[in-house]
Formats: C-alpha cells, structure tokens, sequence
C-alpha cells in the first residue's frame, strides 16, 4: 500500500454533512411488516427520489432508481487512461424501524457536548441518561444529535446514507485524489429482512461492498446472526358464548398460553452476547384464528435450530392444554451468519482496517446481534462486511448520533476508495 493521500474533511465540510442528515430524517421512512407493497412503504420511494436527483446533481454516472425501490448510482473512476481498478461498493438502507414512530422527527443539535445526561425537551421528564448510556462519555467536544424524546431519530441507516452521499460529494470536489469506479447502493426494506430479496449482485458490479450500518467509531463488523422468521398460527372454534360450553375453543387464549410458556431463558430481554434467542414481535386475531409472528436467532445454525425446536416444544404443549386447538408453525430463512463467507476474502476487511487507521481512529473488530443487508449479500456473492456510522441506541426514542464519528465515517469512505483504487492492472477499459 502506498502512503496516504492527505484526505482533510473541513469544519465546512462538517456542517453540510449534517444539514444533510437533519434533511433526511425529516422523511418518515418506516418500513411495514405487514405491507404487501416493496418497498413497503411510500415514505421510502420520497427520500429515494431526493437521493436521485441529488446524486446526479454531484456528477455520479448511471443513476438508477428501479421498479423495485433500489437506487444504484456510480462515482466514477478518474484513474489513468488504460488503468481500472476493482471494484469496491457502498451500500446503505433508507427504511427505518416500524414500531417506534419516525414522523415528524424534531432533531435536537448539541454543539460542543460537555458531558452530563441530556433531556429531551418533547417529554416531560425524559432524559438521555450517561449511566445508560457510558458511551457518551467518548463524546466530549462532539456535535450530538438527538431528538425530543417522541420519536426515533433514524441514524440507522440515514447516518449511513447521509455519509455515503458526502463521500460522493467530496471525492466529486477533489479530482486530485485517485480513486477507481466506486458503485453506490440504497436499498429498502432492510429493517422487515426483505432489503436485499430482489438485489441483483451482478447487475451491481462490485468486487466487494461494505454496509455503512454500524454504530461506535471504528467498528467492522464481519459476524451476524443467522436468522429465520417463523408464522404460528393458531386456530380455535367460535361459537355464541352462551353455548360455548364444552365446545368453543378460544385462539386467544392458546396463544396466550403460548407465549406465556417460551423459554425465559432465550428471549431478546434475557440475553446478550453470543447467545440465540426467540422473539414475538407481532400478534392478530380473535377467538376462532390468532397469527403470531416471531423472529429467531442464533450465531451458529444448531443454536437457531435450537430455538425453534423451542417454538414446535412450545406449540405442542399448548395443543394438549387446549384439546381441538391446531397452532401450525411455518419457518422461513431470513439471512446466515456473514463469517463463513468474509473468512475467505480477508483483504475485504484488511483494507477495511487500513482505512480507519488512516482516519486517526482505531479499527475494532466485532459482531453484531443482528443483521444487515451485508449477511445475504455475502451469500449472493457479494462480500460485504458493516461499518460504523455514529449512531446509538436505535429503533428507539433514545436514539442519537455523533457528527463527529459521522464524519469519521465518511473519512473511512474517502480513503477506502483510494485503498481500492490502488488494487488494480492496466486493462484497456
């Protein structure tokens, strides 16, 4: 590797990264789980379409944003006449969670934080509490972002995103730092597990592609769950309750029972780590039918297994609780652990490595509980490991973000594209 080009991301730059990300989180992009449509809601074809225009707006060649809600873009190559390297992508979701609300988000701006908890001015009394949150104590001097306290604020991905475009920009405004074609993606739906269903690897072109989907500065990722999604669905019989007697068998009330004997063990609120757990996230229904949905997870496929082992144990206990009760449990595959692929291209996440250090930050390896657009691509063909982005505590009201370790983010991205850029032979292009 050749020595580091001098990448500065200004004060100035700073400031148009988060107007930039204060602009997107203004759209309420939350997914549906339950949504027949793809992507699964209308909020996200509203940011794709500003991404777009914005893109084309920074000199990116072959924007497209399909019939199915993926926008791909490129940052073209400026290397030497008969020079191409390989290929390196981006890659970030524009849907945010569905069951905390993301409309009508109220971002709070915090310059030069000094320490201490931080109220969130929309809730009497709510307050981002440094006891349960020890990271901020990294963020002395830092730009916080916040909201009020009502809504999430949606830096999982618009962090991601926000630092990819910045990128775009930049490398766009420095024709002097080297750089070969860089492919850019913005995908839906990552939040439901659908984000990467219809992706087409090839069409993307990449060699490799990295997520910017992570959290605290400095993070690579390599390591995610496996994950499956699992359907039980409980029938019973109605009848008029006056005649019930002996006769009616209530849905409700099986699943109920259900629920009430998973596993206190492997549950999302009982374990950390490395340990798998079940999870309902979704019930509907009366007395004559109930449809549970639930998501499971496991680091190693026995573990995942395991665990929905647990659901049929569970189903068949509750069927002889309740005689004339049927509950039929459908499992589906939703991603596998990204590990077994990213072991055979570890130069994906040297480089990866390289790139931080090179921002001034030190690279951490680690995993994550839980998935990313990158774990089925890696089975697609696409390696693609995930990239801290600055945000914390997503999915909720207590979300946050540091412009700070945005920024690095965006560093991370610069000198990526040069480190991919020196991977290359003369080829005529």
């Amino acid at each position: 590797m050749t020595s580091a080009p001098s990448i500065e991301f200004t004060d100035a730059d700073r400031e148009k990264l988060l107007a930039r990300f204060l602009r997107y989180v203004a759209v309420d992009t939350a997914s549906s789980e339950t949504s027949e449509t793809f992507p699964s809601t209308p909020g996200q074809w509203d940011l794709l379409r500003m991404l777009r225009d914005e893109l084309e707006g920074l000199g990116c060649r072959d924007v497209l944003l399909d019939d199915n809600g993926y926008l791909f873009a490129t940052i073209p190559s400026n290397l030497p006449a008969g020079t191409r390297s390989e290929v390196v992508g981006y890659l970030a979701h524009v849907d945010t969670y569905g069951g905390t609300s993301g409309a009508n988000v109220r971002a709070q701006v915090i310059r030069d934080y000094r320490g201490g908890s931080i109220p969130l001015p929309g809730v009497q009394g709510l307050v981002l509490k440094v006891e349960d949150n020890p990271t901020l104590s990294r963020c002395i001097g830092h730009t916080l972002i916040t909201t009020d306290g009502t809504t999430l604020l949606g830096a999982d991905d618009k962090a991601g995103v926000a630092a990819i475009v910045s990128a775009a920009e930049w490398l766009n405004d420095h024709p002097e730092i080297p750089h070969g074609d860089i492919r850019l993606g913005f995908t839906p739906d990552e939040e439901t597990g659908s984000g990467t269903r219809l992706f087409n690897v090839e069409r993307f072109g990449a060699k490799a592609a990295y997520t910017f989907d992570g959290s605290t500065v400095g993070e690579v990722e390599d390591e995610t769950f496996c994950g499956d999604s699992a359907t039980v669905t409980v029938t019973g019989f109605d009848v008029h309750p006056g005649r019930a007697k002996g006769v009616m068998v209530n849905a409700l009330r099986a699943a109920g029972h259900l629920l009430s004997i998973l596993p206190s063990a492997f549950l999302p609120e009982t374990t950390d780590g490395r340990e798998p757990y079940l999870h309902p996230i979704t019930a509907s229904g009366d007395v004559s039918k109930v449809v549970i949905r639930f998501i499971v997870r496991g680091f190693t496929v026995e573990d995942l297994e395991a665990r929905e082992q647990d659901l049929l144990a569970a189903a068949r206990e509750t069927e002889a609780a309740f005689p004339g009760a049927r509950l039929d449990v459908d499992f589906v595959e939703s991603y596998r652990n990204m590990k077994v692929v990213l072991d055979r291209h570890p130069e994906v996440l040297d480089l990866a490595f390289e790139a931080i250090r090179r921002t001034g930050a030190e690279p951490v390896r680690t995993f994550i509980r839980g998935g990313t657009d990158g774990s089925a691509l890696c089975f697609k063909g696409l390696p693609t490991p995930n990239l801290f982005t600055g945000g914390a505590n997503f999915h909720g009201v207590m979300e946050w973000a540091s412009l700070d370790w945005m920024a690095k983010a965006v560093e991370t991205a610069l000198h990526l594209a040069v480190l991919w850029g020196e991977r290359r032979g003369t080829q005529d292009r």
